[in-house]
C-alpha cells in the first residue's frame, strides 16, 4: 500500500524537489509525514537501483531534513514527553515523532555523505544531556535513533559512545525508585526499545559502551533499577548473546560481549525472576532461555566468573553433559512459568521436577553444588511471595522438607535465604492452621516441619558457621512486629535445637528483645508459652563461659513470673538443673570481680546480690525521695529461690534444716535490717523501701504454682522468718502511717507498699493461726483507731495543705484495708455485731467527698528540695490531683461495702427514711444508691468495683420500692461494662461483679414477681452480654455460669427445689444451650494452637502458672447442660421448667426452618437446630407421656423438614427413645407414612431409618407380631418407590426387620416371603461394580445401621462428640466428655450416664455414606484422573521480539492500516458455538475492540466459524481464558483498571440507553442457555441490559454482544470528536 501510494506521487512529477517541497508545506499531520516517509524512502530505493534524481536529490534531501523535519522536531521538544498536546493528542503526537525519525534517517542517507547525520545525532545529543526528565527528550531519542545507523562505526566513534553512554544512563535511570515518574518512565522504556537496539546494529564501539554501562559497578540495584536493567537486555538480547556460526569467518566483524560470562548479569537475571512486577519476571525468563538456547547451538563450553569460593559458577555449559544440562534448564524454565498461573491444581503437579533439580544439582560423586544454589532459591522466593497463600503455603512445607529426604552441602546463600525470605514468609499467621484430617488441639504441620528442619539444617551447619547463622536468626526474630502464632512455632522449633555452645551475651541479648517483642500480643497463654521456648533456647544454646550470673539473672528478669517462670514448673525445675550443672562455668560478674573472686558460685553471687541490695549508698538520706523501682527486688527475690531451689537438688535428702540454713545466709542481711526496723527511726528511708520490696517479692516468687504447692518446706522457712520480723516491720508501719510522716504525693506509692506488706503479714498469720495476743492483732487495731482519729480531726473546716491532704488520703487507704482484711477472715472481727466507732464513723462518712487541693506554694513547703519538679507539677494539675481524690473516694467505698455486707439485715426494703439512724449509710439505702450512681460518674473503670459490691446489697432492697433508681444503676453499670476492652485486665474482675448485682438471685425473684420494667431491663441486658460474646469471647460464660451456680444453692436451700426464678429467665438457658459462634478463620486458628498448648500440660509452664479461665464458647452450653442434668423430673417446679424449656427449644427449631438465610452444611442455622436437638435428648428422660402427648407431632413434623444429616440422626433418635419407651405413640408414628407422596419426597428417609431400629422400639412390647406386620406393610410399598435413596432406605428398614420375623418364627408372614426374599436377594446380588452396589454396601455398614444403639449409646459422649463426629459436623461442635469433667463451676449427677459403655460407636470413622439430603457427589471420581504431562504456559520464545517492540508493532500496524485500536476488551468465554464465536470476532475486528477473550483458541479451526469470522481472527488479537479461570483473569483486569460490565438482567442492571461506558471497559457476555453464573455477578462492577418492547425474553449473545460494542465505540467517537478544536 505504502510503494503503491508513493508511486502515484512520483507518477504526477518526476522533480522530487518540487513534490517534497509540495509535501513539506501545509499543516504536520501524520498522514503527511507519513506520506513524506513513504516517497523518501522511495527515492532511497531508486537511488540504490541507480535510478536516482542525480546532484538535485541529495540537496532536496537536506532542504527536507533542515527546513522542515528538524524544526517540526524541535517544536515537538518544548512539550513534556508524557503530556497531552492541546493541539495533538499523545497518541497522534507519538504517530507524529514516529514517521519524522523515519524520514529524517532516509535524508541523512539521501544526502550523500556523513555531515547531516553527524549534525543531528550532535544536536540530539546535546537534547538529550541537558534535560534526560526535560521535555523533547522524547524527540531527541526518535532523531538518534533514524540517525544512529547512519553514523560511522570508525570515524564517529566517540559519538557513538557518548549516545550510548547518555542511552544506557537514561534507560537505567528512567525505571529507578526516584522520586520522579511517569514521562521519564515512558523516555526510558523509548530509549530501550528504539535507541538502543539501532545503537546495538552500529557495531563494536556503540555495543561496548551499551554493555559496559550496563555491567558497571555500583550500589546494590533497587526493584526499579532491577526492571529497568531488565528491559534494556532483552530489548538486546541478540546482540549481547553470541550469534551462533559467528565465529566461522574470522576478521569480518568484531566479536561481541558474551552476557553469559558475566556475573552481574545472571545477578540481574536472578533478582529479575523474584521481581514484583510480572513484566520484569517475564523478561528474566526470556533472557535465561535465549541463553540456554545460545548455548545448545553454540556447541561449547562457558562459564561465568568469577567463582564465589570454592561453589560452582553462577552459569556454565559444557559439551559433554549438554543433556543433563539442557534437562535442568527445561525444567528450571517450566517451574518458573508455571508459578505464573498461581494456581495450585496446575503447580502442584510441577513440584516433583523441581526435586529433580535438587538431584541435579548435587554431585553424586564429591557432594558438592553442580549449579549455583541461587537457583533454586529463585523459585522459592517466587513461590513465598506468590499472591495465592495456598501456594505459598506449599512452597515453604517444600522448603522445609527438603532435609528430610537429602543432605544438600552447605552453601551461604541457603543461610542468606533462610534468614531473608523464607522468616519473611514464616511471619503469616495463616500459614500454621492445622490440616482438615487433624483433630483439635494438634500442633501445627508448618510447625512441626519448621522443627525438624531446623534441627536438621543446624546439625549440618559447619561449626564455625553454626552461632553466627542462630544469632542472624534469633535477631531476625526482633526486625518485625511479629503476630503470636508464628512467634510461638519459631520459638519451639528453637527450644529444640540440641544442645551447643552457640550464643555468647548478644545472643542473650536477641532473646531478651526477641521475648520483648512477643509481649505486644494480647493472647497471654500464647505470650507465655513463647517465653516459655525462649528461656529452654537460652539453656540450650548459650556459651555459659561466655556469660555471667548478672547476665543471666537480667534476662530472667525479661519473662513474667506469672506467664511462665513460676516456682514449681517443669521450667523452674529445669532452669535449677541447668544453673547446677553450670554452676562453676559462669564468666565472673561485676559483682564478684569487685570484691576479688576469681570463680562465681551461684551461691556466692547471690549471697553478694542481697548484700549489695540491702546496703545504702550515701544519696539515699532524702526523707521525701522517691520510692525505688521494682526491678532489683524481683531480680533478687527470684536468684534467691532459685539458689536454694539448686542446693535442694544438691542435697536432695538432706531436710528441712539444710533448706533453712542456705535460705538464712542468704536472707541474714535482710532479716537483720528489718528486725531493726521498730528501733531504729534514723534508718535510710530508701533502705526500708527496698527492703520491704524484698520482702514482697520473696512472698511472692517463692509461692509454688501446681499440685505441690501444700508441701513446700522453702516456703515454711521464710514463713517463719518473716513472722520472726512481724513485730518490728508492723511498728515500723504502723508509725510511718499514724504520725503524719506521709505528707508528699511520693509517699503515696509508699503507703501502699506499707499496706501490702501488712495485708501479707496477716494473712501469714492467720495461716499459721490467729491468736489474740499476735503483736499484728495490736497493729490492726491502733492502725483503725488511728486512721479513724486523723479522718475526724480533719474535717475541722481549717484550710487544707498537702500534708493534711496526703495524710488523710493515707488514713482512708489504711481503713480501707482494714476493712478489706476483715471481709475476707472473719477470724479479725475486732468488735462484735454491735455498731462500734469504726462503724459509726464509716455509715456518717459523706460520701464521693472530693479532697480540696491546696496551694501550689503549700504543696512546695511540704516537698524535700531533692523531689523533682515534674512530679510536683503533675501532682498539683487537675489530672494528678484527680487520681488521688479518686483513689480516695475508692477506699471510701471499700469501708462503705464491708460496712454494708455486715449489717446487710439492717437496711430497710420500704423507701421511708428512719428519722434518727445510727447507722446512716446502712439504714438510708436509696441516697446511698444515689451516692453509688455519682461515684461511677467519678471513678474510672479501674476503681468501679467497691461501688458494684454496694450496690450487690443495695438493690435488691430498694427494687420494689424505688425501681427506677434500680433501673437507672443497671444502666449505668452497663455502660462501664460495655465501653471496656475484654483485653484490660480490670474487665473481667468487673464483669463478674456487674452480673453478681444485676443477675443476683434475689433481684431475679424481686424482679419477676413484680413484672415491672426492671424484669425488661435485665432480659434486655441479657441479650446484650449475649450479643456482645460474639465479639468477646467468654463474656457469656460469666453470666450463665453465675446464674447457674446461683440457681443451684437456691434449689438446695429450699425445701421444695423451687426454680421459680429461673423459670422466669428459662431464655437465658436456652440461648446459653444453643450459644456457639462462627469463628473467622484467624480466631480459629487462635484458638487452635491455644489448645494445642493446654493439650500439652505440665510439660509447658504457661499451663501451669496460668488458670485454665474456661472462657470458650463451648463451656456455656456445658454448664447450661450440665444444671439440667441436676434437675428432677419428680420435683414439680423442676419438671415445669424443664418443659417450658422444651417448648421454647422446639419454638426455636421452626424458627431456624422458616429463615430465610442459607441453610448449608455447617451454617449458623445448621448448628443451631443440631444444638437445640442434642438438648432435647438430654431433657427427654425426665419428660413423661402427659407432656410428650402435646409435642409429639411436632417432633414429628420436624422430621419431614429438609434437614442436615446429623440433625436428621438426633430426631430420628429422639422418636426411636419415645417410641421405646411409651410405645403408645405408635398409632402416630404410623401416621407419618399415610402423607401424600409429594409431601414426603425423600424425608420418608427418617422415618425408614427409625423402623430399622424397631427392634429397640418394641424391646417391652411383648407381643410384637401386630407391629411387625404393620412395619412390614409399611415399608414394602416404599421399597419401589422411584426414588433410589428411599429404596435403600426401606430396603435396610426391610432387611432388619425380616431378620426380626425370623428369629420369632411368625408363620403369619408366611405369604410375604416370596416378595421379601425376591427383593433382598435382588439387591444383594446386583452386579458389577457401579454405584447402585456401592452405596447398598455403604448404607449397610453406616454407623446408624451396623453399630449405633438407641440405649446403650445414650450418654453425653455420644450426644455431643460421637455423633457429631460421626456426622460430619465441623470440629467446632464436638465436645469432648473431658471438657464436661473439667467445668466444675456446676457438680457433676451422678447418677446420670455421662461416657460411652458398651458399644464401639466412639471408635468408628466417619463412613462413605451421608443421609439422602446431603447429595452425592458422583462425578468426583472423574475429576480425579492422574495426568503424566502438566500444564504448561510459556511465553513463544521463538518470537524474541521484546514486549515493548511487540506493541509498537501493533501500533505500527494499525497505523499503516488506518485504524484505531479501542481500550475495549470482550470476554466470551462462557460461550461455546462456533457460530456465536465468529460472529463476534467480525464485529469485534471491525469495531476495534483490543482484544476477544475466548474459551478455547481451538475454536478459530473450526469451519463454522471462520465461515462467519472472514479471516478477522488474522487481525484481531485472541486471548485464551477458560471458564474456570475467569475470577482471577476478571480481578486481574480491575487492577489494570478496567470496569467490568455485565450483558445480564438483573436486579440492579442498567439501561443501555443511559449507561456511559468508560474508556478501559471490559465486556463479559453469558452463555446462550444460562447466562453470566452466579459467581461471576458477584465480580462485575455493573451490569447493563438492551431495554426491550416485544415479547421474547432475550436477543441473541452474539446480537447482544454486537449491540454494546456499537455502543461504547459511539460514545468514545463522541467524546473523541468533542475533544478535538
Amino acid at each position: 500500500m505504502e510503494g503503491v501510494l508513493a508511486e502515484a506521487l512520483l507518477s504526477q512529477s518526476r522533480d522530487p524537489r518540487a513534490l517534497l517541497g509540495a509535501l513539506c508545506r501545509g499543516e504536520a499531520s501524520a498522514e503527511r509525514l507519513e506520506t513524506l516517509r513513504f516517497l523518501l524512502q522511495r527515492l532511497e530505493d531508486e537511488e540504490a537501483r541507480g535510478g536516482g534524481g542525480g546532484g538535485a536529490l541529495p540537496e532536496a534531501a537536506r532542504e527536507v531534513a533542515a527546513g522542515y523535519l528538524v524544526p517540526l522536531l524541535r517544536s515537538l521538544r518544548g512539550r513534556p514527553a508524557g503530556s497531552p498536546d492541546p493541539g495533538l493528542p499523545l497518541r497522534h503526537r507519538r504517530r507524529v515523532l514516529r514517521a519524522a525519525g523515519a524520514a529524517l534517517r532516509s535524508c541523512a542517507r539521501l544526502a550523500r555523505g556523513p555531515q547531516l547525520a553527524t549534525a543531528l545525532a550532535e544536536e540530539a545529543l546535546r537534547d538529550l544531556l541537558a534535560g534526560r526528565r526535560a521535555p523533547g527528550a522524547e524527540a531527541a531519542v526518535e532523531v538518534l535513533a533514524a540517525v544512529g545507523p547512519c553514523l560511522r562505526p570508525r570515524d564517529d566513534g566517540p559519538l557513538l559512545e557518548r549516545v550510548a553512554g547518555a542511552a544506557v544512563a537514561l534507560a537505567l535511570g528512567g525505571g529507578g525508585d526516584g522520586d520522579e515518574a511517569g514521562p521519564a518512565e515512558d523516555t526510558a522504556a523509548l530509549v530501550a526499545g528504539r535507541l538502543l537496539p539501532v545503537l546495538a546494529q552500529c557495531g563494536g564501539t556503540a555495543l561496548r559502551a551499551v554493555w559496559g554501562g550496563l555491567v558497571a559497578p555500583g550500589t546494590p540495584p533497587g526493584p526499579g533499577r532491577v526492571e529497568a536493567k531488565l528491559l534494556v537486555l532483552s530489548a538486546l538480547a541478540e546482540k549481547l548473546l553470541p550469534e551462533p556460526g559467528g565465529d566461522r569467518a574470522p576478521g569480518t566483524r568484531e566479536p561481541g560481549p558474551d552476557a553469559r560470562r558475566c556475573w552481574r548479569f545472571w545477578r540481574t537475571v536472578q533478582a529479575g525472576l523474584g521481581h514484583a512486577d510480572a513484566l520484569t519476571r517475564k523478561r528474566a525468563r526470556y533472557l535465561l532461555q535465549r541463553a540456554v538456547e545460545v548455548s545448545v547451538e553454540l556447541g561449547a563450553d562457558c562459564t561465568c566468573g568469577p567463582r564465589e569460593g570454592n561453589g560452582p559458577s553462577l552459569f556454565w555449559w559444557s559439551e559433554k553433559k549438554k543433556d543433563e544440562l539442557l534437562k535442568f534448564w527445561e525444567n528450571y524454565i517450566l517451574i518458573m512459568e508455571t508459578l505464573e498461573g498461581n494456581q495450585i491444581h496446575v503447580i502442584k503437579p510441577v513440584l516433583p521436577k523441581l526435586n529433580n533439580l535438587f538431584e541435579y544439582a548435587v554431585s553424586e560423586e564429591n557432594g558438592c553444588w553442580l549449579f549455583h544454589p541461587s537457583w533454586h532459591m529463585c523459585i522459592y522466593k517466587r513461590m513465598f511471595e506468590s499472591e495465592n497463600k495456598i501456594l505459598t503455603k506449599e512452597g515453604i512445607i517444600h522448603f522445609l522438607e527438603l532435609y528430610e529426604t537429602k543432605i544438600l552441602p552447605f552453601s551461604p546463600e541457603f543461610s542468606e535465604f533462610i534468614i531473608g525470605p523464607l522468616m519473611d514468609a514464616l511471619s503469616e499467621s495463616s500459614l500454621y492452621s492445622r490440616s482438615s484430617d487433624q483433630p483439635i488441639g494438634s500442633c501445627s504441620p508448618l510447625g512441626l516441619k519448621l522443627q525438624k528442619f531446623l534441627v536438621a539444617y543446624i546439625s549440618l551447619l559447619p561449626e564455625e558457621i553454626k552461632s553466627s547463622f542462630l544469632l542472624k536468626f534469633i535477631r531476625k526474630m526482633t526486625s518485625r512486629h511479629w503476630c503470636a502464632v508464628p512467634i510461638l512455632f519459631l520459638s519451639k522449633a528453637l527450644a529444640n535445637v540440641p544442645r551447643y555452645k552457640a550464643l555468647a551475651i548478644d545472643g542473650l541479648l536477641a532473646l531478651r528483645d526477641v521475648i520483648h517483642c512477643t509481649m505486644i500480643t494480647h493472647q497471654i497463654l500464647l505470650r507465655g508459652a513463647a517465653q516459655c521456648y525462649l528461656l529452654q533456647t537460652a539453656m540450650n544454646l548459650l556459651d555459659v563461659e561466655k556469660v555471667s550470673l548478672s547476665d543471666v539473672s537480667t534476662f530472667l528478669m525479661s519473662l513474667r513470673q506469672e506467664e511462665s517462670l513460676g516456682r514449681g514448673t517443669s521450667l523452674w525445675t529445669e532452669l535449677c538443673d541447668w544453673l547446677h550443672v553450670n554452676e562453676s562455668y559462669f564468666k565472673p560478674s561485676p559483682l564478684c570481680s569487685s570484691i576479688g573472686l576469681q570463680k562465681t558460685s551461684l551461691n556466692a553471687y547471690v549471697k553478694n546480690l542481697v548484700q549489695e541490695y540491702v546496703k545504702s549508698s550515701a544519696w539515699e538520706t532524702g526523707e521525701n525521695c522517691f520510692m525505688p523501682d521494682w526491678f532489683e527486688a524481683k531480680l533478687v527475690s527470684l536468684m534467691v529461690l532459685l539458689a536454694v531451689d539448686v542446693e535442694r537438688m544438691k542435697t536432695q535428702y538432706s531436710g528441712k534444716q539444710r533448706t533453712e540454713n542456705v535460705l538464712r545466709i542468704f536472707l541474714d542481711p535482710l532479716l537483720d535490717v528489718l528486725m531493726k526496723f521498730g528501733t531504729n527511726a534514723y534508718m535510710p528511708l530508701l533502705k526500708t523501701d527496698r527492703c520491704l520490696q524484698l520482702l514482697l517479692k520473696l512472698l511472692h516468687t517463692c509461692r509454688l504454682k501446681g499440685s505441690c504447692a501444700q508441701d513446700d518446706e522453702v516456703f515454711t522457712v521464710l514463713q517463719n522468718f518473716v513472722m520472726s520480723t512481724t513485730e518490728s516491720i508492723s511498728e515500723f508501719i504502723l508509725r510511718r502511717l499514724i504520725m503524719n510522716e506521709l505528707n508528699s504525693v511520693s509517699d503515696l506509692d509508699r503507703c501502699h507498699l506499707y499496706l501490702m506488706v501488712l495485708t501479707e503479714l496477716i494473712n501469714l498469720h492467720l495461716k499459721v493461726g490467729w491468736k489474740r495476743g499476735n503483736p499484728i492483732w495490736r497493729v490492726i487495731s491502733l492502725l483503725k483507731n488511728a486512721s479513724i482519729q486523723h479522718l475526724q480531726a480533719m474535717d475541722s473546716g481549717q484550710e487544707p495543705t498537702l500534708g493534711s491532704q496526703i495524710q488523710r488520703v493515707v488514713s482512708m487507704a489504711a481503713l480501707a484495708m482494714v476493712c478489706e482484711a476483715i471481709d475476707q477472715k472473719p477470724e479479725l472481727q475486732l468488735d462484735s455485731l454491735h455498731a462500734g466507732p469504726m462503724e459509726s464513723f464509716l455509715s456518717s462518712l459523706q460520701l464521693n467527698q472530693t479532697l480540696q487541693k491546696p496551694h501550689a506554694e503549700e504543696q512546695g513547703s511540704y516537698a524535700h528540695p531533692s523531689e523533682c519538679s515534674s512530679v510536683l507539677e503533675d501532682s498539683s494539675s487537675s489530672q494528678g490531683w484527680g487520681k488521688i481524690v479518686a483513689q480516695y473516694i475508692h477506699d471510701q467505698w471499700v469501708c462503705l461495702s464491708f460496712l454494708l455486707k455486715k449489717y446487710h439485715t439492717l437496711i430497710p426494703t420500704t423507701g421511708s427514711e428512719i428519722l434518727e439512724p445510727f447507722l446512716p449509710a446502712v439504714q438510708m439505702p436509696v441516697r446511698t444508691l444515689q451516692s453509688a450512681l455519682e461515684a461511677l460518674t467519678v471513678l474510672s473503670s479501674d476503681q468501679v468495683l467497691p461501688v458494684f459490691h454496694c450496690m450487690k446489697v443495695l438493690v435488691p432492697k430498694l427494687l420494689t420500692s424505688s425501681e427506677s433508681l434500680c433501673i437507672e444503676s443497671f444502666d449505668m453499670a452497663w455502660k462501664i461494662i460495655s465501653s471496656l476492652s475484654n483485653t484490660q485486665l480490670i474487665f473481667w474482675p468487673n464483669l463478674k461483679a456487674f452480673v453478681q448485682f444485676v443477675f443476683d438471685n434475689k433481684v431475679l425473684s424481686i424482679a419477676a414477681k413484680i413484672k415491672g420494667q426492671a424484669y425488661f431491663k435485665i432480659k434486655e441486658i441479657m441479650y446484650k452480654i449475649i450479643e456482645m460474646s460474639a465479639i468477646k469471647t467468654g463474656v457469656f460464660n460469666t453470666l450463665i455460669s453465675y446464674c447457674c451456680q446461683s440457681w443451684i444453692v437456691s434449689t438446695s436451700n429450699v425445701s421444695q427445689g423451687s426454680l421459680s426464678s429461673a423459670k422466669n429467665y428459662s431464655e437465658l438457658i436456652l440461648e446459653a444451650c444453643t450459644f456457639g459462634t462462627v469463628f473467622r478463620r484467624d480466631q480459629r486458628l487462635i484458638q487452635d494452637v491455644q489448645t494445642f498448648i493446654e493439650n500439652l500440660g505440665h510439660d509447658c509452664a504457661a499451663n501451669t502458672v496460668m488458670e485454665n479461665t474456661k472462657r470458650e464458647d463451648h463451656y456455656v452450653r456445658i454448664c447450661a447442660i450440665k444444671f439440667l442434668c441436676l434437675l428432677d423430673g419428680s420435683n414439680m417446679s423442676h419438671k415445669l421448667f424443664m418443659e417450658d424449656l422444651a417448648i421454647k427449644l422446639l419454638d426455636k427449631d421452626e424458627l431456624v426452618s422458616k429463615s430465610k438465610r442459607r441453610y448449608y452444611v455447617n451454617s449458623l442455622q445448621h448448628r443451631v437446630k443440631n444444638r437445640v436437638w442434642q438438648t432435647l435428648l438430654v431433657l427427654f428422660p425426665r419428660l413423661d407421656q402427659n407432656f410428650l402427648n402435646g409435642i409429639i407431632d411436632r417432633i414429628f413434623q420436624a422430621g419431614f423438614i429438609n434437614n442436615q444429616a446429623s440433625i436428621k440422626y438426633f430426631i430420628e433418635w429422639i422418636i426411636i427413645l419415645i417410641l421405646h419407651k411409651f410405645p403408645q405413640f405408635l398409632p402416630k408414628f404410623w401416621d407419618c407414612f399415610s402423607y401424600g407422596e409429594e409431601n414426603l419426597k425423600t424425608s420418608i428417609c427418617t422415618f425408614l431409618a427409625v423402623l430399622s431400629h424397631l427392634d429397640i422400639i418394641t424391646q417391652n412390647i411383648p407381643e410384637k407380631k401386630l407391629i411387625l406386620k404393620q412395619a412390614l406393610i409399611v415399608v414394602l410399598q416404599w421399597c419401589f418407590n422411584h426414588n433410589f435413596s428411599v429404596r435403600l432406605y426401606a430396603l435396610v428398614a426391610l432387611k432388619k426387620l425380616w431378620t426380626m420375623c425370623k428369629e420369632l418364627r411368625v408363620e403369619e408372614f408366611d405369604a410375604l416371603t416370596p416378595v421379601i426374599e425376591s427383593s433382598l436377594h435382588q439387591v444383594e446380588s446386583m452386579h458389577g461394580a457401579g454405584n447402585a452396589k456401592k452405596n447398598w454396601q455403604h448404607i449397610q455398614e453406616h454407623f446408624f445401621f451396623a453399630t449405633f444403639h438407641p440405649l446403650k449409646d445414650y450418654c453425653l459422649e455420644t450426644i455431643f462428640y460421637i455423633l457429631p463426629r460421626l456426622s460430619g459436623l465441623i470440629e467446632d461442635e464436638w465436645i469432648t466428655i473431658d471438657k464436661f469433667t473439667r467445668f466444675t463451676d456446676v457438680p457433676l449427677d451422678a447418677g446420670f450416664q455421662w461416657c460411652l459403655s458398651q458399644t464401639q460407636l466412639g471408635k468408628l470413622k466417619p463412613g462413605d455414606w451421608s443421609q439422602q439430603d446431603t447429595g452425592m457427589n458422583l462425578v468426583e471420581a472423574d475429576n480425579q484422573a492422574e495426568w503424566t504431562d502438566v500444564q504448561k504456559k510459556i511465553i513463544p520464545w521463538n518470537n524474541r521480539v521484546p514486549e515493548l517492540d511487540l506493541e509498537l508493532l501493533l501500533q505500527d500496524r494499525a497505523a499503516r492500516l488506518g485504524k484505531s485500536i479501542s481500550r475495549l476488551i470482550v470476554v466470551a468465554s462462557l460461550i461455546d458455538k462456533p457460530t456465536n464465536l465468529g460472529g463476534l470476532c467480525r464485529t469485534c475486528e471491525v469495531f476495534g475492540a483490543s482484544v476477544l477473550v475466548v474459551g478455547s483458541l481451538q475454536c478459530i479451526s473450526d469451519r463454522q466459524f471462520q465461515y462467519l469470522s472472514v479471516s478477522a481472527e488474522q487481525w484481531l488479537p485472541l486471548v485464551e481464558v477458560k471458564p474456570p479461570q475467569l475470577i482471577d483473569y476478571l480481578q486481574q483486569k480491575k487492577t489494570e483498571g478496567y470496569t467490568i460490565i455485565g450483558v445480564e438482567q438483573t436486579a440492579k442492571s442498567l439501561d443501555l440507553t443511559q449507561y456511559c461506558f468508560p474508556e478501559k471497559s471490559l465486556l463479559l457476555l453469558g452463555n446462550e442457555r444460562e447466562g453470566i453464573p452466579a459467581n461471576l455477578i458477584q465480580q462485575l462492577d455493573v451490569c447493563v441490559e438492551i431495554p426491550q418492547q416485544g415479547i421474547i425474553r432475550s436477543l441473541n449473545v452474539h446480537v447482544s454482544g454486537a449491540l454494546l460494542i456499537w455502543e461504547y465505540t459511539r460514545q468514545q467517537l463522541l467524546s473523541h470528536r468533542d475533544t478535538k478544536p
